[in-house]
C-alpha cells in the first residue's frame, strides 16, 4: 500500500534563535516494490494529483511482480545520444580500433540527428529511408555511402537489443541498395616494369607524414607481397614478423584486421630478409610506421606515381591508389596459374567470386599466354599432341611454360642515409633485392643462385602456402 506525506525539515527561527520543525510543501509517496526494497518519490503540491501518481506506482508495481511491466521503458525514455556513447565504449572495450568505434559511431549519430530520433521510441524505418533517399539526391551521397550508414545503424540497434534496451529492431527488414548500378571507383594493376619504377622513384622522395623514401619502398614491397591494407601495414611492429621460422610470417592483429581476426601472412625468403634487415634496429614493442600516413595513402602514392611519370588514373579511367597494391598482389596470383582457393586464403576474402571478379585484372598478354597453353591444332595426318592439362611432358605443358620474372627492389646505398638498410646490404653477403621484370637482373649472391620462379609480383612460391613452384 502507498502511503502519502509530507517529510518535515527543521530550520533555525532567525528571530528566536531556535530550531523549529516545518512540513514541505511537496507531497512524498513511499511504496514497496516487488522486490522488497522501498522507494519513495517526490509527488506535487495538489495532494489529489499525488495520490493518482501513487496508485499508478502501486498499479505498476504490482504488474511487474506478475511479470506484465515493459522491461525496456526505462531505457526508451533515455536519450539515443546517451546509448551511442554506451555503444561506442562498448566496440572500444571489445577490442576494435579506435578509428572503427568513431567512424560507426559518427555514421549512426548523423543519421540520428538527420531522422530526429531523439529517443528509441522515435525510431521509424519509412523515415530513414526517406532521408537517406533524400541524401543520396541532395548531398550526392553514393549508393555505397548509403549502405555503409544503414549497416552501422543497425549495428548499433542490434547492440541495443543485445544489451537488452530494445526488445525489436525495427529497421531489420531494411536490405542494402545494389551499389553496382552507379558508376564506382575502379582500380587497376600496374605492369612488373611500372611497379618497379613506382617503387625506386618512391626510394627517391621526399618524406610524406612521417614516412621517408627508405621507409615507403619497404612498405609497398611488404604491401605487395602480402596484400596487407594500410591500416594493418601501420600497426604492425618488430614482434609481428616471425623471420627464423623455416616459413617465415608476419601477422596482422584482429583489431586491425578488416575481417576482425588475427592473420598469419607467408613471406617469401627474399622479402623476410630484406625486413630481418630493417628492424633490426628497431625496438620490438614499437610500431615500425606511426604516424597519420595511413589515412592519406592513395595522396602518398599519387605523388610517387607522379615522381616515376606513370599517371593515376589510365585512359580507361582505372585508378591505382594505396589499396591497388593489394589488387597488384592477387591479379599477380592469378597471373602465376595459383589454384583460385589458395588465392583466395592468401588475399583473406570471405568468397572466391570477389577473390576472382573485383580483385583481379588479367591483361591481353595474359590472356594471350593462356592460349598458348591449349594442343596444337588437329592438321590431318599428324597425331594431335596431348592436353596440356593433362601433365604430359611436352613443350606446352605448365612444367615448361616460362615463368614472368619477379619484380623486387635494389636498395643502393647512396639512396639511404649513412648505416641504413641499404648500406647494410652491401656489407652483408645477403642477396640483393633487384627490380626483376622482363629485362632485369634476378637475384644475386656471391655465389650466383638463381631466383625460384614466380610471377608480379612475385608470390608464387610462398612454400607455406603451398603454393605451386615452377
Amino acid at each position: 500500500m502507498a502511503y502519502i506525506f509530507r517529510p518535515t525539515y527543521a530550520r533555525t527561527d532567525p528571530r528566536t534563535g531556535k530550531k523549529v520543525r516545518r512540513k514541505l510543501k511537496k507531497w512524498h509517496i513511499r511504496y514497496r516494490c516487488p522486490d522488497g526494497r522501498v522507494l519513495r518519490v517526490a509527488g506535487y503540491t495538489d495532494k489529489e494529483a499525488t495520490k493518482q501518481l501513487a496508485a499508478r506506482l502501486e498499479k505498476k508495481a504490482a504488474r511487474q511482480q506478475e511479470g506484465m511491466v515493459d522491461p525496456f521503458e526505462e531505457h526508451r525514455r533515455r536519450p539515443v545520444t546517451e546509448h551511442l556513447a554506451d555503444f561506442r565504449r562498448y566496440l572500444e572495450a571489445k577490442g576494435n580500433t579506435t578509428k572503427h568505434a568513431r567512424q560507426t559511431c559518427t555514421r549512426a549519430q548523423t543519421l540520428a540527428s538527420g531522422c530526429r530520433f531523439v529517443r528509441l521510441s522515435d525510431l521509424s524505418a519509412s523515415v530513414m529511408v526517406e532521408w537517406l533517399a533524400g541524401e543520396r539526391t541532395a548531398s550526392h551521397m553514393g549508393i555505397q555511402t548509403s549502405n555503409y550508414y544503414l549497416r552501422d545503424f543497425k549495428s548499433f540497434l542490434a547492440w541495443l537489443i543485445k544489451d537488452r534496451r530494445m526488445g525489436e529492431n525495427p529497421m531489420a527488414h531494411l536490405s542494402p541498395m545494389n551499389a553496382n548500378v552507379e558508376e564506382r571507383l575502379e582500380r587497376r594493376a600496374l605492369q612488373p616494369k611500372e611497379f618497379a619504377a613506382f617503387v625506386e622513384a618512391a626510394g627517391k622522395g621526399k618524406a610524406f607524414r612521417g614516412l621517408t623514401g627508405s621507409d615507403r619502398v619497404v612498405v609497398y614491397t611488404l604491401a605487395a607481397y602480402t596484400g596487407f591494407r594500410e591500416g594493418e601495414l601501420g600497426s604492425l611492429t618488430p614482434a609481428s614478423f616471425n623471420l627464423n621460422a623455416d616459413s617465415p610470417t608476419v601477422t596482422a592483429q584482429a583489431a586491425y584486421s578488416k575481417r576482425r581476426r588475427k592473420d598469419v601472412q607467408p613471406l617469401r625468403p627474399d622479402v623476410a630478409e630484406m625486413m630481418r634487415l630493417y628492424i633490426a634496429d628497431k625496438p620490438q614493442d614499437q610500431r615500425l610506421w606511426p604516424g597519420s600516413w595511413a589515412n592519406k595513402g592513395a595522396e602518398m602514392v599519387r605523388r610517387d606515381l607522379a615522381a616515376a611519370g606513370i599517371p593515376f588514373k589510365d585512359g580507361a579511367g582505372r585508378v591505382f591508389d594505396f589499396h591497388a597494391i593489394r589488387h597488384q598482389f592477387i591479379s599477380s596470383l592469378a597471373a602465376a596459374g595459383v589454384h583460385p582457393k589458395v588465392a583466395q586464403n592468401l588475399a583473406r576474402h570471405s568468397t572466391i567470386t570477389l577473390t576472382m571478379d573485383r580483385y583481379t585484372h588479367l591483361g591481353l598478354l595474359d590472356q594471350t599466354a593462356a592460349l598458348d597453353k591449349l594442343p596444337v591444332l588437329p592438321i590431318p595426318g599428324r597425331r594431335s599432341e596431348p592436353m596440356a592439362a593433362t601433365g604430359t611432358d611436352d613443350a606446352h605443358s605448365p612444367q615448361h611454360s616460362p615463368a614472368p620474372e619477379i619484380p623486387c627492389i635494389r636498395l643502393r646505398p647512396a639512396e639511404t642515409p649513412k648505416g641504413g638498410l641499404a648500406n647494410r646490404l652491401g656489407r652483408q653477403k645477403t642477396p640483393e633485392m633487384t627490380p626483376l621484370a622482363g629485362d632485369c637482373d634476378r637475384m644475386r649472391t656471391d655465389e650466383r643462385v638463381e631466383a625460384p620462379p614466380g610471377f608480379e609480383p612475385g608470390m608464387a612460391d610462398l612454400q607455406s602456402a603451398a603454393l605451386p613452384l615452377g
